[in-house]
């Protein structure tokens, strides 16, 4: 029976991960269908609403070709990769409406949501005709994206913005605003049909950042962090995926002559040999329908005779989650990034918890718009960006670290954890849940424990 268990267990090892279960990922003709899709829901349902709380009767989006105001694209159909030529699309909410008239101003329709409402033969200036479309509707308010807090609202060039003006009656220019908060708005909030994927985006994301963090990738004494990072890079083109950042492993160890816990998040961490005994720590994201994940977790490798998490580290590593709790427990609607903080870090401070918190909205950006919640290099306030208030439907990588000290090292642990949340108005909720204990260099084997 030994023997064949041993046989199961080598078997196991070879071939585990070729029989596991990946989550399902669609074709690019099936995810263009679903993000057509959304667009046309999220026009309907949100965007109506999203003007009304703004006070914006009509937006105005223009974009050149590869200079695209980060708001365009999010209005683009799925087989748009760019603004063409010149792009205007004319948003309006006429009183009393439940609905959003939506033009394109250009040569072509923009997809299926924005009919062309331009003929360059019987109207050869492009401009003149936004500028009647806009005369035609009399709007109170029109919503330009230049914003002063937000770069994400802040697309609109110079030449654009003049140009606009100088079409414009005088009499409409005082009628300009920023758009900044429904641009905000428009990017931060998630509809129904979108929440229920993300728990999915997670699980692949998850599911790669585990595959990489175990032995299918990782030979202790040969792989390198640099090594894991470029896994990480290939395999997300294997599944014909994208991500928003270049990841990055990272190790803390009982040697005192590493000080990877000290590092500043400015500087790039050095690439090291894998050993045993190390605590390995990935930040890693990606792209999938248009919607971003950003996660960090941890995992430890394995020493000799080991089968488990030394109890010193899982130790360290509920102080971390204990953070994650603190943090989510000051998600009140209308409280600010920077009121969520300050609350968030007097528990800190009563609880004798060392650590720092940086957490961000999570959605069509990787860090993307709405409330900031403090900043790695800063833990008061964040003017602008901090002062946005929470709004319900909005997603959020709950980003943060612990530090801890470890007797048995007998220096720091600096536990960094980052898993995406949403918040509904009344609590946050974890995509997938959250990391609640180290992963293992190789995974934990149970079957052969006291088979020796």
């Amino acid at each position: 029976m030994k023997f064949k268990l041993l046989i199961f267990a080598a078997l196991f090892m070879l071939f585990g991960h070729a029989f596991a279960q990946h989550p399902h990922i669609l074709t690019q003709r099936e995810q263009a269908a679903v993000i057509d899709r959304w667009l046309d829901e999220r026009i309907t349902t949100l965007l109506p609403g999203l003007m009304d709380r703004a006070g914006i009767d009509m937006w105005v989006i223009i974009s050149r070709e590869y200079n695209e105001d980060p708001v365009i694209k999010t209005f683009l159909p799925a087989t748009w990769h760019a603004a063409r030529r010149r792009t205007m699309l004319l948003l309006y909410k006429a009183p009393n409406s439940n609905t959003v008239e939506t033009l394109a101003v250009a040569r072509y329709d923009v997809g299926k949501s924005f009919k062309r409402a331009w003929d360059p033969d019987s109207q050869p200036d492009q401009w003149k005709q936004l500028a009647e479309l806009i005369t035609a509707r009399k709007p109170q308010k029109i919503g330009l994206n230049f914003a002063k807090d937000f770069g994400h609202a802040d697309g609109l060039n110079l030449t654009e913005y003049n140009n606009l003006l100088a079409y414009l009656p005088k009499d409409y220019h005082q009628k300009v605003v920023s758009a900044q908060n429904l641009a905000v708005g428009w990017l931060e909030t998630r509809t129904p049909s979108e929440m229920a994927t993300y728990r999915h985006l997670q699980e692949i994301a998850q599911d790669i950042i585990s595959e990489g963090l175990s032995e299918a990738v990782i030979t202790p004494g040969v792989t390198t962090t640099e090594d894991v990072v470029w896994w990480y890079r290939e395999r997300i083109k294997e599944l014909k995926l994208d991500t928003w950042f270049h990841p990055s492993v990272d190790i803390q160890r009982a040697d005192p002559s590493s000080q990877e816990h000290l590092r500043s998040f400015a500087v790039k961490a050095a690439t090291e040999v894998i050993m045993p005994g190390d605590v390995l720590h990935i930040d890693f994201g990606i792209t999938y329908l248009r919607l971003n994940t950003d996660t960090q977790q941890l995992a430890y490798v394995l020493r000799p005779g080991e089968d488990e998490v030394p109890q010193y580290l899982h130790d360290a590593f509920k102080v971390g989650n204990r953070l994650q709790d603190i943090l989510t427990s000051q998600f009140v609607t209308g409280r600010t990034g920077n009121q969520i903080l300050r609350e968030a870090r007097k528990i800190m401070d009563a609880e004798g918890i060392k650590g720092s918190i940086y957490s961000h909205p999570l959605g069509t950006h990787g860090h993307a718009s709405g409330p900031t919640i403090g900043m790695w290099d800063n833990q008061g306030d964040t003017p602008g960006a901090g002062d946005y208030p929470l709004y319900p439907n909005t997603a959020y990588a709950i980003e943060l670290n612990a530090v801890v000290f470890v007797k048995e090292w007998n220096k720091e642990l600096r536990v960094m954890l980052e898993e995406g949340a949403f918040f509904d108005g009344e609590k946050v909720t974890y995509f997938n849940g959250r990391q609640r204990e180290m992963m293992t260099i190789p995974r934990k084997t149970s079957f052969l424990k006291n088979q020796d």
